[in-house]
C-alpha cells in the first residue's frame, strides 16, 4: 500500500501534536498521553510516532515510560523581532 500525500499530511500532524504535547509538558507518563489520544489513533501508530521522536533525539523514554522533551527549547511564535 503506497501512502496518499493526505496519508503523510495526517501522519506528519499526528507527529508533531505528540511532539508539542510532550515539549509543553516537558514529561509525561506516556500511558497518560496514549489514554489522550487512544481516540484518534491505535496503540502501533502511537508507539512508532514515539519511537519516531526518541530516534531523532527529541524525546527520552526511561523505563517507568515517562516521556521527558530533549529536544530544543520552545519558541514563540510572533515573538519580539
Amino acid at each position: 500500500m503506497n501512502p496518499t500525500k493526505d496519508d503523510l499530511k495526517q501522519a506528519l500532524a499526528a507527529l508533531t501534536a505528540i511532539a508539542e504535547a510532550i515539549q509543553t509538558l516537558g514529561e509525561v507518563p506516556s500511558g497518560h498521553l496514549y489514554a489522550r489520544v487512544m481516540g484518534h489513533m491505535d496503540i502501533h501508530a502511537y508507539e512508532r510516532i514515539i519511537a519516531t521522536l526518541i530516534k531523532a533525539g527529541l524525546v527520552v523514554q526511561d523505563r517507568s515510560y515517562m516521556l521527558r522533551w530533549t529536544g530544543p527549547a520552545r519558541v514563540e511564535k510572533g515573538g519580539a523581532s
